[in-house]
């Protein structure tokens, strides 16, 4: 399987950099659009069959693969099937923006304690939401809340007319507000994916990244490679991954990769075609 062309010369320094010297290469990855399909219930969300097979090919040649997302760390373990994966024991989980992270190789799952202002809107949240259009649902991350709308006859006008409320509830309480693809996720301030990303590679002594995503909340992932690429200090590929549901992409995500691929399908194709590029 041929590698699709980055459309950047960074991304295509940073494909080149991948595949001369993977040992020093990391591959990370949001979660929900990227590794798993988009579902109208997140509970629903499961990994593509495909990206358990492609991660354990190509994970043994590189320094670490991570898993970038908001999510709860356990969860996105339990819905990828991460779990006693044979070659698979570089990967690691960083959940709810890299507050908690959960490494293959020992099985343990760290997480830090619930901060006051998450059970304060955790009580306040309900009759916040009692007026909100039918189908408005609250999932309750742990240490995060997100506002979904997705099920909702207008999904994008019912995201607006919560968001000054929501917006406000965050600030009462010492929160931030996480925008998506119609959901509104307040979280502790001061670790998104761009700074658990900067992080990880530090830790990893990368010298090269791949990073997928494809929505708002990969922005500061996007941010946060391109630093290191502007710096010099580690060559770095975007890719989005485009909705297979015929909503278009998240425009700032596709106009900011370095390639675009459809959905997890497409995401799983690239994995396949790298692992093929390197002899895996």
């Amino acid at each position: 399987m041929a590698l699709p062309e980055p459309t950047s010369p960074a991304g295509e320094a940073g494909l080149t950099a991948i595949r001369k010297n993977p040992a020093r290469a990391v591959a990370a990855f949001d979660f929900d659009g990227t590794l798993a399909p988009i579902v109208a219930d997140p509970e629903q969300a499961r990994a593509h069959p495909g990206v358990v097979p492609a991660l354990a090919r190509l994970a043994p040649r590189l320094a670490a693969v991570a898993v970038v997302t908001g999510r709860p760390a356990a969860t996105a373990v339990e819905y990828g099937g991460f779990v006693g994966v044979p070659r698979l024991e570089h990967l690691t989980v960083l959940g709810q923006y890299g507050l908690e992270r959960w490494d293959a190789a020992s099985g343990e799952l760290r997480t830090p304690e619930e901060l006051p202002g998450i059970t304060a809107l955790r009580r306040e949240l309900p009759g916040l939401l009692a007026d909100a259009p039918d189908g408005v649902w609250l999932e309750d991350k742990g240490h995060a809340l997100a506002v979904h709308t997705r099920r909702t006859a207008d999904p994008d006008a019912a995201l607006a007319a919560l968001d000054a409320p929501l917006r406000a509830a965050a600030a009462r309480h010492g929160l931030a507000v996480e925008p998506g693809r119609m959901v509104l996720e307040l979280r502790p301030p001061g670790m998104d994916k761009g700074v658990a990303l900067t992080a990880f590679l530090r830790e990893h002594d990368a010298a090269s990244v791949l990073y997928a995503g494809d929505d708002l909340g990969d922005l500061a992932a996007y941010d946060a490679v391109d630093a290191l690429r502007a710096a010099g200090t580690v060559d770095g590929l975007l890719v989005c991954s485009a909705p297979t549901t015929g909503e278009p992409p998240v425009r700032v995500i596709a106009d900011r990769a370095d390639l675009v691929v459809t959905g997890p399908e497409g995401v799983v194709a690239l994995l396949e075609a790298l692992a093929d590029a390197l002899g895996c």
